[in-house]
């Protein structure tokens, strides 16, 4: 894994906000599950491609809520601290990571 600015959360994360994340790639599990299962029972194309797409898309609002956070904590601090710039340029290194 590359290097980054900070091993752990600047704010660590609530219980609440660890369970919220954790409810939603549970659910994103038995959506990749039920998948599986489509794909050994032979399922119409257009219907695994459908799932195929919930899945993503659910991923990626998992991915932004993610950002989110880190925008409000660790840059927010990074910017206090005056160390605004290389927190900007992870998380827009990411970022285009993250829109491939």
């Amino acid at each position: 894994m590359e290097e980054t600015l900070h091993d752990h959360a600047v704010v660590p994360r609530t219980d609440d906000e660890k369970d919220k994340v954790q409810k939603r790639l549970r659910r994103i599990e038995g959506q990749v599950r039920g998948l599986q299962k489509m794909v050994e029972e032979d399922r119409y194309c257009v219907d695994i491609l459908i799932q195929i797409s919930a899945i993503q898309s659910a991923l990626k609002n998992v991915g932004y809520e993610v950002t989110e956070r880190h925008m409000k904590h660790c840059v927010a601090d990074a910017i206090e601290k005056g160390e605004g710039d290389d927190s900007i340029e992870e998380l827009m290194a990411v970022l285009k990571q993250f829109s491939k």
